[in-house]
């Protein structure tokens, strides 16, 4: 297991975009919507090319000041994507979900570099980036996931400690349900990768516990952090809607 992964030619990269033709003309043919389909297929393929040159130029640069703003960046735009579900509360909960995603995402890439892998130096960049990209999008997910459901609970005058439970098992299912499906039903990515690349598949099995982990407890401890953190504001609107639900039947 020592050949390393081969490089694919740009003709014969063409080909799997054959079967995605076939699949934009069935939904042009069905008028579904082709347009937004293939729209999103273009922006895939210009985005993946872009971040490659860009990871090339920072893997090569080897700059911490660099991959630290980098890091700065996913968490503050991670942050305010999560908040898409609720759109508006989405400034008044925009602090409280950077540091969700901060202290969530944050400790368990520290755990993960430093304590797991001890990475050396600290922030080589072709660790530090893919793991952070991992862990952040995760907790951005459980962020939302508890935002999206604490408010619609809320709406429907649950209590508060009701709907943060609802919450909090909301926001975690996908995560479980990866769990659960991990080496049975799929290969993630990583240990795919690795794989391909000529990696031992009992080394990648560990790679691949050590990822599972830490998008659970990012996950989990992201979602905790938020539904902590915004209680005074799902309170105040809960007794809002009661208000109001009183003063309708009055």
């Amino acid at each position: 297991m020592n050949n390393a992964i081969q490089s694919i030619p740009l003709a014969n990269l063409l080909i799997v975009f054959l079967p995605v033709a076939v699949v934009l003309g069935i939904l042009f043919k069905w008028s579904l919507n082709a347009g937004n389909a293939l729209y999103a297929m273009l922006r895939m393929l210009i985005q993946l090319l872009l971040v490659g040159y860009f990871l090339a130029y920072i893997f090569g640069s080897d700059n911490a000041w660099l991959v630290v703003i980098i890091l700065a960046i996913m968490v503050f735009a991670s942050s305010w994507i999560a908040l898409g579900s609720v759109k508006p509360l989405r400034r008044t909960l925009y602090k409280n979900a950077l540091l969700s995603v901060l202290v969530g995402g944050g400790s368990i890439l520290f755990i993960v570099t430093q304590g797991v892998l001890q990475l050396h130096p600290w922030y080589l960049p072709q660790y530090m980036i893919p793991l952070a990209g991992m862990i952040f999008a995760s907790s951005m997910n459980s962020v939302s996931l508890t935002a999206e459901r604490l408010n619609a609970e809320t709406q429907r005058a649950v209590p508060f400690e009701e709907a943060r439970n609802t919450a909090l098992q909301a926001a975690l299912i996908p995560v479980i349900n990866s769990l659960f499906a991990v080496g049975i039903v799929s290969l993630p990515g990583m240990m795919t990768g690795q794989i391909l690349s000529g990696v031992s598949p009992l080394v990648a099995a560990r790679y691949q516990i050590m990822v599972m982990c830490m998008l659970f407890s990012a996950s989990g401890i992201a979602a905790v952090c938020f539904l902590i953190m915004v209680k005074p504001v799902f309170e105040n609107q809960l007794a809002t809607r009661v208000d109001e639900d009183n003063g309708a039947n009055n």
